[in-house]
Parts: structure tokens; C-alpha cells; sequence
């Protein structure tokens, strides 16, 4: 089985590793190029690229995946799997692969089509989500669906752990669905239009934080929101207003403050919402480190 693989992401490198090391090793992957990170913007390749020439597979990185058309047509690839990739797949891409050309989503389709399916469902307060295996076609998102591979979400769970969990399974759904193509290559389940929902990219100031809506809502928003894009509120110290950012774990407490107001009680340090409050604890004031929520109090002995 001739298998071309095309990921950046990390939540891919499971299943790329676990492919790697069976007999369906893939002939290329195909990734990002090389981007400038860190203070003295140092060219660093996607981590899957360093994978990929330890198993000593060939790396193709093109500004955009469309250059390189003709000369995958010219290897005939049985398969073409993506994951996590972050370009639009075109149509000359698409028909490279002789028999199929499938993809690896991180949720429940047709629930979460986009970029930030994983958050989408934390911050929706769901119970359960998945790996989608599906066929790519012009549509995002759309395609066909081969298997999926559901896990529960844990309650305090994170979109970082979620992510990793994730990441975990797709070696067996992508087994599943290649398993499945082999003995039905036409086999695929047309997505329920009713069902559809979207999760566009997010952006940093997706993470600032509106306190008239209810705690419970928040503690997910939080969880969802971490790492990326991180949530935040601003508040005024020493007449200036300031940015504080806000991580998990929080808590839900019955205790009525005006939305978006801080209270020190006992050492502990609460915000306001929409219903009931939240109980912080790590913080992080705009130009200083992460703190535990009482060393923030204790620098603002006026709070509450």
C-alpha cells in the first residue's frame, strides 16, 4: 500500500509514527515549510518533518501544496492522508491518489466542521468527541465519513489534553478506515446537513472573557481556551488599565459579585459573572510571570 501523507500539526504525529513503522511506511510526507520562531527567528521545521527523515521517509514543503501536483500524480499514491495540514487540499492534488484521498478531523462530524473543532466542543460543554476519518472533497469538512472513533471529555479536561488524547487515537482510526477501503473502496457515509455546525480559526482576542454570561459557561470557555488563544479580562491597577490572563483549573461558587469585579475573600480570589462566580486560581497581570491567584492578591492588598 502506497501511502502519501500530508500533516503539520502535532495532533498528527501519532499516527504518523504508527504508520511509519508498519509495512504501509509512507512513501513522503508532505508539510509546512520552515518557520522563523522565537526571539532570534530561527528556522524551525514542523517536529513531524524531524520524524519523518529519522525514518529516513522524503519531506516535501511547498509554499503551497498545488506547486507540487504533478510530481505526486507521478508517484500514484494509493492513498493520500491529511491531517492537520493548514492548507486548502485542490482538486489537482485530490485526484493524485489512485484509489482514495481521506482525512483525519478531530471531532464528530458533520458537529464542529473548521479549524477549532477541539476548543468548539469543550466550550459547548459536550460529553463526547472524536476522530473523524473522511474523504476530502472541495467542501471543508465535507466529505464522506469512513469511521469515526469517539472518546469521552473529561470534566476539568483542557483543549491541551483533549488535543493529546486526541492524537492518541488516530493510529486506529485511520487502521480502521484503511481496513474498510480495502474492502469496499467505495464505502462512505454522506454527512447530515441538519447537523452541520462550524468552528471557524480563532484569534487571540477570541480569548477575552465577557462576565455577564454565567460561571459555568466560563470555567468551560477557560478550559477550551487553553493553551491557545488563552483567556483574559482587563482590570485597572494603579489607574491603568491592564490585562490579566486567566487559567484552568476555575471553579463555580455560589457567591453574587457584579460581572467582571474581583473580590479577595479568605485568601482566595473571585470574579464575578452573569450567574454566580468564579473562584481563579492562577493568574497572570500584563508585564509579570504566572502566579498563583493569592500571590496577585497579595500584590494588591486594595483588592476586595
Amino acid at each position: 500500500m502506497r501511502i502519501a501523507f500530508i500533516a503539520t500539526g502535532d495532533i498528527a504525529i501519532p499516527t504518523f509514527r504508527h504508520l511509519s513503522l508498519t509495512e504501509s511506511k509512507p512513501i513522503l510526507l508532505i508539510t509546512q515549510p520552515d518557520k522563523p520562531v522565537g526571539r532570534h527567528q530561527a528556522l524551525t521545521p514542523p517536529e513531524i518533518k524531524s520524524i519523518a527523515l529519522g525514518f529516513q521517509i522524503p519531506v516535501w514543503q511547498p509554499e503551497k501544496i498545488g506547486q507540487i501536483a504533478a510530481e505526486l500524480t507521478a508517484l500514484a499514491p494509493d492513498f493520500i492522508v491529511v491531517m492537520a495540514y493548514g492548507q486548502i487540499i485542490g482538486k489537482s492534488v485530490r485526484q493524485a491518489a489512485t484509489k482514495a484521498i481521506i482525512n483525519l478531523h478531530a471531532s464528530i462530524l458533520p458537529k464542529y466542521r473548521g479549524a477549532s473543532c477541539i476548543q468548539s466542543a469543550i466550550d459547548s460543554g459536550d460529553s463526547e468527541t472524536g476522530i473523524t476519518v473522511m474523504r476530502v472533497i472541495r467542501e471543508l469538512d465535507a466529505g464522506d465519513i469512513i469511521t469515526v472513533k469517539k472518546i469521552p471529555i473529561q470534566p476539568r479536561e483542557t483543549a491541551g489534553e483533549l488535543h493529546d488524547r486526541l492524537a492518541e487515537i488516530g493510529p486506529a482510526a485511520l487502521s480502521e478506515a484503511l481496513e474498510i477501503l480495502s474492502r469496499n473502496p467505495d464505502h462512505g457515509i454522506s454527512q447530515d446537513p441538519a447537523r452541520i455546525t462550524y468552528s471557524p480559526k480563532l484569534l487571540r482576542d477570541h480569548g477575552r472573557l465577557d462576565f455577564t454570561q454565567a460561571a459555568e459557561s466560563l470555567e468551560r470557555r477557560i478550559r477550551a481556551y487553553h493553551p491557545w488563544p488563552e483567556s483574559f479580562t482587563e482590570i485597572t491597577i494603579k489607574g491603568k488599565s491592564k490585562r490579566l490572563k486567566i487559567f484552568p483549573p476555575t471553579a463555580v461558587v455560589d457567591q453574587c459579585i457584579p460581572p467582571g469585579e474581583l473580590l479577595s475573600r479568605d485568601g482566595q480570589l473571585l470574579i464575578g459573572c452573569g450567574e454566580k462566580s468564579l473562584l481563579l486560581t492562577q493568574v497572570q497581570p500584563e508585564g509579570s510571570r504566572q502566579m498563583p491567584a493569592a500571590d496577585f492578591i497579595n500584590s494588591l492588598p486594595a483588592v476586595g
